[in-house]
């Protein structure tokens, strides 16, 4: 072998081992953080209840339609498999409320923070 054919094969090597070692870093990253998100949407879910117990302005699905209105008015090419409350912020009033949607789908991830206006939410921003 000639020297620049084994420079060529130890550059490739390198690179496999560095897609490699992404990939399975990627893996062991998303392994790790799914519990977490899973507690997560759970507990959004609880704190819904609580708030729609308190206050029957919270429609779980009014607020999916708005997250829904406002990722294909704001992200119209993005493509997603779920929708999931993660944060459910109800404050005294109705004019402070916020809920927090992540948008999950091969594309990656958005999330919508609504903002609630009377019985009317809408979305504050797209993440």
């Amino acid at each position: 072998m000639e020297l620049w054919e084994i420079i060529v094969a130890a550059v490739l090597l390198i690179v496999a081992l560095a897609f490699v070692g992404g990939l399975l870093g990627a893996r062991r990253r998303d392994r790790l953080r799914a519990p977490r998100f899973e507690s997560d949407v759970q507990a959004a879910d609880r704190q819904l209840q609580q708030a729609r117990a308190s206050d029957r302005g919270w429609d779980r699905g009014v607020m999916e339609e708005a997250c829904r209105r406002a990722l294909s008015e704001q992200r119209p090419g993005f493509a997603y498999d779920d929708l999931n409350l993660v944060l459910v912020d109800d404050q005294p009033g109705i004019e402070e409320d916020r809920a927090h949607f992540v948008a999950v789908g091969d594309d990656g991830e958005a999330r919508v923070v609504l903002a609630r206006s009377g019985d009317h939410w809408g979305a504050e921003r797209i993440e």
